[in-house]
């Protein structure tokens, strides 16, 4: 981060990108404070969810042979399409988008962004628990998701632009990141990947970077406040549920993608007015 923004201050050569691309001193506070929020509640969280994983693992009818390397391969790539998965869900099932929104809420795009952490985990714990069943073993999953998470730090930069193609056509970068940090309409929930953009390909979550992003939500709070920024969205919910009228419209407001609205409901159909008919 120190070097990055030293780079941004005093290597900076675009013009256009200006002071919005360095680093500010309230932005990369609030994310020092997520993240060290993050390591607190989230670690506690790991450490249960560890327990929890373990005693699954010992139900399982095989167990993974984790001397061998592809083992490790194998744990990579499940973790990273697990991660795949869970993390598009979030992007499209509204109260999991209330915590995952946190990572988002910033309208800057340097490597503190990385740290800005969402302080409830409790949608990837629940995503886990097929692999102990499967036989990978506890540590293993969580040492392979620790890979995926230092992997996808240095992703979060604007000061690398295009990397070799080979590597732009199979790992996240910097640039297929930065898109799926934009709150533009052709960039939105795009790009979900973790260390491999190929499961973006295969599954058309995948866009290309064609001009620099606007980063941030579609409709941005103006807070550094660490808990408002990463509450408030559970109260939107809240406030929409309590409002609405029908129960398929609170369902709506809780598990459809963020920014449903529910279709007004029909109007009672109006009788035509009995016309007397003449007498003869």
């Amino acid at each position: 981060m120190l070097l990055e923004g030293l780079s941004l201050k005093f290597l900076e050569d675009d013009a256009d990108r200006g002071p919005q691309r360095r680093y500010d001193r309230r932005d990369t506070r609030t994310n020092m404070l997520m993240g060290f929020g993050s390591l607190i509640v989230n670690g506690t969280a790991r450490v249960f969810a560890l327990l929890a994983y373990a005693a699954l693992y010992v139900l399982a009818p095989f167990h993974w042979n984790t001397s061998h390397w592809y083992s490790w391969v194998a744990a990579i790539v499940v973790v990273d399409l697990l991660f795949y998965t869970e993390h598009r869900a979030a992007h499209r099932v509204r109260i999991l988008w209330a915590a995952h929104q946190a990572h988002h809420n910033s309208q800057r795009f340097n490597l503190s962004t990385a740290v800005r952490q969402k302080w409830n985990p409790w949608w990837e714990l629940i995503v886990w628990i097929p692999l102990p069943l499967i036989g990978m073993p506890p540590w293993l999953l969580f040492t392979a998701f620790s890979i995926n998470l230092i992997f996808q730090f240095f992703v979060h930069t604007e000061r690398v632009d295009r990397m070799w193609k080979p590597i732009e056509l199979v790992f996240n970068t910097p640039s297929h990141h930065r898109v799926h940090h934009a709150s533009d309409p052709e960039y939105l929930d795009k790009n979900y990947a973790g260390i491999f953009i190929v499961w973006d390909r295969l599954f058309g979550s995948y866009v290309e970077e064609k001009r620099r992003p606007t980063y941030g939500l579609t409709t941005n709070i103006e807070s550094y406040n660490p808990f408002k920024l990463q509450y408030y969205y559970y109260g939107q919910i809240w406030r929409d549920v309590k409002r609405a009228d029908r129960w398929r419209d609170k369902l709506g407001y809780v598990f459809a993608p963020p920014g449903w609205q529910p279709t007004p409901a029909p109007s009672p159909a109006v009788e035509p007015l009995a016309v007397p008919q003449p007498t003869r």
